[in-house]
């Protein structure tokens, strides 16, 4: 076999070493390259991130504000309690980490069911509280066991307390956690994302979420350095949160508790107001709820006794539910039939008992009538006839606009989300609510009912009192609000609420002085003198009493009428005559008379705020009063 020569495979194999010297060569630039990239081209930007996965930002989640009352009476406070959580994305199985913490822990069926609600609520890399309060010995002995439960911690956490729980529950409302949605609309807003980071809890309802963004305050950051594992290894800087602003508000915490208690079981509201600033003194919805429920995540049973029961405590009466005025509409008929010139005080009718329009007979509530009635008279026996004949003189399109300068059908712009528009009849209105042409067309014959509150007629317990403490101020609207002015916790720097007059109604004060006259003596010898025998101060009120449903020429006799189908009671009311200083609206829903029901709770209310006079129990109800 012939042999390659020599020179032939020494060139072959400087071949090969050439091929190889230069695929070496070209690996090692690559890798330099590689190296120039990183080291010098893209040197800030791993500089950062390494600095970043370095140290982390731990938010720090502010002091909420306080809510007190006027006087100083704190109604809503922060408090500091261990928790036991559990992040479901870092357990394998949820439910057997929850039975074997159930051997160390005592969790009741109310806590794993507040669980599951908060979980289905929340995204499951959140830290959720499976148990609130811990003990001092159960926290001894949860770390004891800590080592066979990764992904269950123990966290000091605020809460938020309203320590005197169901009182003025609606206005004060509360907070929860955040849910999904509140969570996507916080993510929007890029500043509002990064004060909220590490926040849990928000606002929900009444001043609590009107006024969030006072009462939440400014997140702080902490800088942390940790390692690879991601645990804590030192603090490196730190930026303290700033606390919530507190809010002092106009409420008067216990002429709150008096008026909630005059209830007693009963249902119904009642709102008092300063006239001369708008500031509400009480703002009462019964049946109300424990905020306390909330703040954690309410367990389903307490969710389902308030969201089922028939008496609907977690509806805000006194400013969302629209009920007919009754005769308490009545003084505000007679003053813009003075205003508009279709009555004068002495010009009287002769009631009959019934006032006939058309083929419909409309009867007054006292059998062979009143006899003869001026305006005085007309306020201070309730006289129904006087109401129909001035109606029909007036038009619902002058009744309606003249009626409306007052509030009615407006919402009053109260510092509090929820407030209901109401519903102030006219043909424009009719034409909006129906869909039926037939439906659309106003007739003249139901203008008449609406003169004396009833009809079409809805308007919150809120806009009757606001129209009352109106009324009391010559005709100055004042805007109602519950914040009396907003503190800064820190400085104690406050930001008054200042009194914002809405608009002012030329009232002349000759015709003020009449309808003042028929809502004094209302209480002197009309349907309000047994409930305000024996006053010490001069009280101007109008009782009223609205039908729930028709009775189609029927006599009412309460006694065989389903409670739900009872007429609802009213009383409106300001005080002390010459110089008011407080107007209220009372609703007793199904409590029948006015007179009977619903006057003895304004004057419980009235006499505490007046004379400093406490009231015994709930305020009577009374029988045998007088109609109206």
């Amino acid at each position: 076999m012939e042999l390659n020569a020599p020179e032939q495979e020494l060139s072959r194999f400087r071949a090969r070493v050439a091929v190889a010297g230069v695929f070496v060569l070209i690996c090692f630039g690559l890798l330099v390259a590689r190296f120039v990239y990183l080291q010098i081209v893209k040197h800030d930007y791993y500089s950062t991130r390494a600095e970043e996965n370095r140290i982390s930002l731990v938010p720090i989640v502010p002091n909420r504000g306080l809510i007190v009352d006027r006087n100083g009476v704190i109604l809503a406070r922060n408090y500091s309690a261990y928790t036991l959580e559990i992040t479901p994305s870092k357990v394998r199985n949820l439910e057997a980490t929850i039975d074997e913490l159930g051997e160390v822990i005592d969790i009741q069926a109310k806590d794993r069911k507040r669980f599951k609600k908060l979980l289905d609520e929340s995204r499951n890399f959140e830290s959720l509280p499976i148990r609130n309060r811990l003990s001092d010995e159960e926290v001894a002995r949860f770390i004891a066991h800590r080592y066979r439960f990764p992904g269950v911690e123990i966290k000091a956490r605020l809460f938020r307390q309203y320590p005197h729980g169901e009182l003025g529950s609606h206005a004060l409302g509360y907070i929860g956690r955040i849910n999904k949605r509140e969570a996507e609309q916080i993510e929007e807003d890029e500043d509002r994302a990064a004060n909220y980071r590490g926040t849990e809890h928000i606002g929900k309802t009444g001043l609590e979420q009107s006024y969030e963004k006072y009462l939440h305050g400014i997140t702080g950051f902490e800088q942390v350095e940790v390692d690879a594992a991601g645990r804590a290894v030192r603090g490196l800087s730190r930026t303290p949160p700033v606390p919530g602003d507190n809010l002092v508000l106009t409420l008067d915490a216990e002429l709150q508790r008096i008026a909630e208690d005059a209830f007693g079981s009963r249902r119904g509201a009642l709102v008092a107001i300063e006239p001369g600033t708008g500031g509400v003194l009480a703002l009462v919805s019964k049946p109300t709820f424990d905020p306390n429920l909330f703040v954690d995540g309410i367990d389903p049973q307490n969710w389902g006794a308030l969201n089922t029961s028939p008496d609907k405590p977690l509806l805000h009466r006194a400013i969302y539910s629209a009920y007919p005025p009754g005769s308490t509409f009545k003084p505000f008929m007679a003053l813009a039939a003075l205003m508009t010139g279709k009555r004068t005080p002495t010009q009287a009718i002769s009631d009959p008992g019934y006032f006939v329009f058309g083929n419909n007979t409309f009867r007054d509530d006292k059998k062979g009538g009143h006899g003869s009635v001026d305006m005085v008279k007309s306020i201070v026996v309730s006289c129904d006839t006087y109401y129909y004949m001035l109606a029909n003189d007036m038009g619902i399109d002058l009744l309606s606009s003249s009626i409306g300068q007052f509030g009615f059908g407006s919402r009053t712009g109260i510092d509090i989300e929820g407030e209901a528009e109401g519903i102030l009849p006219s043909p424009a209105w009719k034409k909006r609510r129906f869909k039926k042409p037939e439906q659309q067309k106003w007739y003249a014959g139901e203008t008449i009912s609406i003169g004396i509150g009833q009809g079409y007629n809805a308007y919150t317990p809120l806009q009757m009192a606001h129209a009352m403490a109106t009324v009391a101020a010559g005709g100055v609207m004042y805007k109602p609000h519950i914040v009396r002015y907003i503190e800064d916790a820190r400085s104690g720097a406050r930001t008054v609420v200042e009194p914002t007059p809405i608009k002012t109604i030329p009232i002349q004060k000759e015709h003020l002085d009449v309808i003042f006259k028929g809502l004094v003596e209302v209480n002197k010898w009309g349907t309000g003198a047994r409930a305000f025998a024996k006053a010490e101060y001069t009280a101007a009120g109008k009782t009223g009493t609205a039908q729930v449903y028709s009775l189609k020429g029927a006599k009412y006799e309460a006694s065989k009428i389903h409670e739900t189908l009872r007429d609802h009671a009213l009383y409106i009311a300001f005080a002390p005559a010459e110089a008011p200083k407080i107007a209220l609206a009372v609703i007793v829903e199904n409590g029948g008379f006015g007179a009977e029901s619903a006057a003895p709770i304004a004057r419980q209310i009235l006499d505490y705020y007046l004379v400093g006079k406490r009231p015994a129990g709930p305020a009577p109800e009374q029988s045998g009063a007088e109609s109206e």
